[in-house]
């Protein structure tokens, strides 16, 4: 239902006009001066998220970047996190994302967009050698790579 509400982004058509599907941000937003191509082409979707802590802090920032340059399209932190959970797909993180949506209140669970990031962060980014040396060799027995 969340994610019903944002628009389907599309590549942008041949002509010098923006889709009007697709979510445009005005380039002065972002320092470019103003022409006749003011509005931007709609950004790229981050890839799917597999719960990897090498990459974490990566997918994260892409997730950002998407949310930022769409305008308006994500006008709650509801709808923000869910749609970063939709990316979540692969092993570790489909875990996180499907525990997150069986917990009471779900996606609403977090007070606010600062929570779920710091939940986010505390879950994939790696924060010092050992943790990830651990998790690695968790990965490694669980998913059986490296045999």
């Amino acid at each position: 239902a969340l994610l019903e509400r944002l628009p389907p982004c599309t590549a942008p058509p041949p002509v010098a006009e923006p889709s009007p599907a697709a979510p445009a941000v005005p380039a002065a937003a972002l320092g470019v001066p103003a022409g006749p191509r003011a509005q931007l082409p709609c950004p790229a979707l981050p890839d799917t998220y597999d719960g990897d802590h090498t990459s974490g802090e990566r997918f994260l920032q892409s997730c950002l970047t998407y949310i930022h340059l769409s305008g308006d399209a994500f006008d709650s932190d509801v709808l923000k996190i869910a749609w970063v959970l939709s990316y979540m797909k692969a092993r570790w993180a489909s875990t996180y994302a499907l525990r997150v949506l069986q917990r009471l209140g779900g996606v609403g669970s977090f007070t606010d967009w600062a929570a779920f990031e710091k939940d986010f962060q505390a879950e994939f980014f790696s924060i010092d050698p050992a943790k990830s040396t651990a998790l690695a060799l968790h990965n490694r027995e669980q998913y059986g790579q490296g045999k």
